[in-house]
Parts: structure tokens; sequence; C-alpha cells
């Protein structure tokens, strides 16, 4: 059965209601946990390091479904109130390590432009296309692949966006007050949480329960964030062709986790019917599914498959693909 993602766009308007009850159990049974696992780790660090190490994990899962409520504030999904998303979202930020305001711009401008070649570097994964990557110079060519190795895009990236980048309103900085206000603010709130485990734990004892959740929740939401728009059918066109409807449906994976894992990502996985309709909150994601069981294998992958999908690094116009660096110099040999 062909899909007409204007026509589905319209029929998922039905999902698009959050549940205010359902989204406020959803909040406490993730902000509760982690604030106890959180705790655990701190007095367990009496016990020796690596005994609190092994609920980093954990608290890190944890962190990263209260980073998908967040998302879900950012699109005004979570509850019916503007105003009360924004807040949730803000305090959320804290947390997170992200100022709230900040991220919302560019992941809006991230849904927006999808799939458009022309309109690449909001809130995205750097993409070259392989006529780019051929015509650039070895220095920028070598930073490039520096760029897409996963030791990057999965290791120190995420380190760097969330401790770093984050600290300030980069790709927003002559947008406004707004976002400077978001982004300080945010750091002094977040300050002013870690100072109550600094006095009563100390400086060791806080970054030894803080950091190595808050990596495990930046490394886990990158690679969410990678293989949802980056794999071998992907879908890219010049703006000429491009449509935000097509873009979003068939540019976007459905990534198929096993519970707990579903459950920890907010079911984020089914992210071609997310990119469609993002007023879905997140916990009515799966439901859609059951009235339109013909989206469930569009682009679906395993946690498993998803491997492959990491060595990919260039989009292939002609083909129509993504592809990987050796390929593209298959290419350029060819030619």
């Amino acid at each position: 059965m062909s899909l007409d993602p204007r026509k589905l766009t319209a029929d998922l308007r039905e999902f698009a209601t959050p549940r205010t009850g359902r989204s406020m159990w959803e909040l406490g049974n993730t902000l509760v946990p982690f604030f106890g696992v959180i705790i655990a780790m701190m007095f367990a660090i009496d016990a020796g390091y690596y005994v609190a190490l092994a609920l980093a994990p954990v608290a890190g899962l944890l962190l990263l479904r209260l980073f998908i409520i967040q998302h879900d504030c950012g699109h005004g999904s979570f509850l019916r109130s503007r105003s009360a998303n924004d807040w949730i979202g803000r305090a959320l930020g804290t947390l997170t390590f992200t100022p709230y305001d900040c991220w919302k711009r560019l992941h809006a401008l991230h849904h927006a432009t999808t799939g458009n070649l022309d309109a690449r570097g909001f809130g995205d994964i750097d993409t070259w296309t392989v006529g780019e990557f051929l015509s650039r110079g070895f220095f920028m060519r070598l930073f490039y692949r520096a760029y897409r190795h996963p030791i990057v895009l999965f290791g120190v990236g995420p380190a760097y966006l969330f401790l770093l980048r984050h600290r300030l309103p980069f790709g927003l900085m002559k947008d406004g007050s707004k976002y400077w206000v978001s982004a300080i603010a945010t750091n002094l709130a977040t300050a002013v949480l870690l100072a109550i485990p600094l006095y009563f734990f100390g400086i060791a004892t806080t970054l030894w329960a803080i950091m190595p959740p808050l990596l495990v929740a930046a490394s886990a939401g990158v690679w969410l964030f990678y293989i949802q728009h980056q794999f071998e059918e992907a879908h890219w066109d010049k703006a000429s062709d491009w449509s935000f409807h097509e873009a979003a449906l068939f540019g976007s994976s459905h990534l198929d986790l096993p519970q707990p894992l579903r459950w920890f990502t907010g079911n984020i996985g089914v992210h071609n019917v997310h990119h469609l309709a993002s007023r879905i909150p997140f916990y009515r994601l799966t439901e859609v599914f059951n009235a339109f069981p013909e989206i469930r294998n569009l682009n679906r992958f395993t946690a498993l498959q998803t491997f492959k999908a990491t060595v990919l690094g260039l989009w292939d116009e002609e083909q129509r693909t993504l592809v990987t660096f050796r390929e593209a110099r298959s290419r350029r040999a060819a030619n």
C-alpha cells in the first residue's frame, strides 16, 4: 500500500492531543527515579567509585528520557498549555544542560528543513554530498572525515555539545536577547542546582555522580538523533524538488527498540511519525502503528542494524543514497 504523506498528516491529527494526567505521570515516573538514582550514586561512592559507576547507565537513560519530555515540551505536545510546556521545558533544561529556548528554536528549524540540501545546518548532523566532498581541499576533507568518525560523533561530540556549546546561544547570537537569556539563565540555574550536592558531598563525589550519567545521556541521544535521519535510503532533495511531507515521512526512520529501551527513549524511535506530526505526545506515537500498520516497517531498523549506518558519510545525489567514504573514493577513481 502506497503512503500519501499529506493525507497521512491530516489523518494523524486525531492523535495530537496530550492527556494532562498521563503527561504528568510520565514526568513523575522519570523525575523521581532519576533523582533517586543520582542520590544513590552519591552515597554508593563510599563503597567504591565503581559501585557508583555501575548506576550511571540507569541514571543516564533516565536523563535521556527527561530530555525526550523536554523535547515534547518544545513541540507543544506534552501539555495543552503553551506556557506550561515552556516552563517545564526550561526547568528540565537545567538537568539536561540544554538552554530550552535556544534548543527549541534550532529544533524547529531542523524540522522545517530536514532533507533539504539547500537548507542544511540547523540542529542536524553535518552531511555533505559526494560532489561537495570531492571538490574540497585535503584539509577540509580530513576535517569532515574526522567529524563523521563514530568516536567523534558519539563520544567527543556529545560531550562538547552538552558541556560547552550549550553554554552560549551558538547559531542564534544575533537573533535577539531571548536566546542569550535562555543560555545564561540555564547556566545559572544549573549552577545553583549543582551547589546543593557540592555543599553536602564535595566536588569529587558530585562530579562522579553527575558527569557519567550526563555523558551516557548525551552519547545515547546523539546516536538516536543520528540514526533518525542517517541511513542508506534517507531522503534528500534540492529546495526546488523538496517536499516537507515527503522528507518527514520517507527521510526519517523507525528505530524498533525492545523494552525497556523503548520506554527510556520515549518512543522517539518512531521518528517517521514524529516528523510528520510533531504534536503527537511521545506516549501516543505507538498508537499510530495500530491505526496505520503500514508505517511500522517504513525505514525500520533494529539497534544492531544501526551499526551499519555509522560508517555512512556522504549523500550521493546520483544514486540518491547515503554512501561510505570508500564508495565515494571508488566513484572518484571511476571518473
